[in-house]
This record gives C-alpha cells, structure tokens and sequence, in this order.
C-alpha cells in the first residue's frame, strides 16, 4: 500500500473505538508519520470525568489549542513529504464541545474555533471506527486509563451517537465508515490486512466496510 493517493489520513471515532491503535499500525505500515491526540497531557481531563459541568469548557478549550498547534506545524513543516497518519480530526472538537458545553460556553467555544480551525489541512481520506455500546465499554475497560473508569454508559453511548450523527453528514473528505464489532486492528493481523485491502480498493466518496462473526 502505497501513499500516493493518501498523503493525510485520518483515523476516527469514539472512545474506545481503537482509533489510536489503528493509526499507529497505519503509519508503520505506511511509512508515514504520526500526529497523535494528547490526552494525557490535558490536565483538566481527569477532573471533566469527576465534575464534567466545571471543567468541560477547560479541557475542549486545551484540546482545541492542542490540536490546532499540531495541524498548524503539520501544514507548515514536512510532515506531508513522508505522508502523516493522525488519529483525530479537528472538525469533531465541536461535536464534544455541542455535548458537553452549556449554551453560554458553547458561544464563547465557537468564537474560539472559527478563529483557529480554518488553519486546519483536509485530508486525503478518513476512517471513521464504529462499535456498539458494549464493545466500546470493554475496551475501554480493558486499556485500564484509571480515570476513564468513571465514565458512565449514558454519556458513552450520547456521545457515539453523535459521532454517528456528524459522520451522516460528513462530506469533507473520502470517508470509509468501519463496523469494528467483528475486528480487532490491534491484535488481529489479518483484520489489518483486511482493511489494507479495503482501503487500496476505495474508489467513491462514501464506503464501507464491516466482517462477518
């Protein structure tokens, strides 16, 4: 697989979905680098799971601030040379800020964006990862993020939803939509190869791809 027609790919979904371990298979596989969200270096996020409503405008503010830099460096340096694998797309940062900011906030929030997203380059391709609630909680579960544990299934479950709801409408760049209840990119190889394939095979704006029990 070669990144003559994907120079920028963007792996996508909610968490738990397994889009970090899919990017950092991509990118090897691909030779290409890697731009990776930083979760665990905002310091408002183990206190958004505590008290969500106080510190939910902090930590999508740090976020936001985060991502552009990274996309900013990303548009300005080399990076697209060797082609770049990321695991986040800065357009969903609103989709968090709609489900967790109140409506003074969320105002305040879309000022901030409109002045720093527009930095942000399109991508060649985007996979979006989908699981029910059920896989998404035990994988969770299973990566033992200690703070994540108190995450209850209700905003889990809203916030696949809206996840699903943006991704309806989406049509910035080709997207390739993934049922992962059946695959597992991080520990099964031939469900990478799998995808590989797909992917290689991807000719219209809008596909899919899902496996069999």
């Amino acid at each position: 697989m070669t990144l003559e027609r994907y120079r920028y790919v963007v792996v996508e979904g909610p968490i738990g979905a397994g889009k970090t371990s899919l990017t950092r298979k991509l990118a090897e596989r691909l030779n290409a680098e890697m731009l990776l969200e930083q979760a665990g270096d905002n310091p408002f996020l183990p206190r958004f799971y505590q008290e969500p409503k106080r510190y939910a405008l902090p930590v999508q503010l740090h976020f936001l601030f985060d991502r552009t830099r990274q996309l900013r460096e990303l548009a300005q340096g080399d990076l697209f040379r060797a082609g770049t694998v990321s695991d986040f797309l800065i357009d969903k940062d609103m989709l968090f800020a709609r489900l967790n900011l109140d409506d003074d906030e969320f105002e305040l929030y879309q000022k901030v964006y409109a002045d720093l997203a527009p930095q942000a380059p399109t991508p060649d391709l985007v996979i979006y990862l989908q699981a029910p609630l059920e896989t998404l909680q035990d994988r969770v579960r299973r990566r033992g993020v200690e703070f994540e544990r108190g995450m209850d299934a209700y905003y889990l479950q809203r916030l696949a939803n809206s996840y699903s709801e943006f991704f309806h409408r989406y049509d910035a760049a080709p997207l390739l939509i993934v049922n992962t209840s059946h695959l597992n990119f991080a520990q099964g190889e031939t469900d990478f190869e799998l995808l590989v394939e797909r992917i290689e095979k991807m000719r219209g704006p809008r596909e899919f791809f899902s496996r069999a029990a």
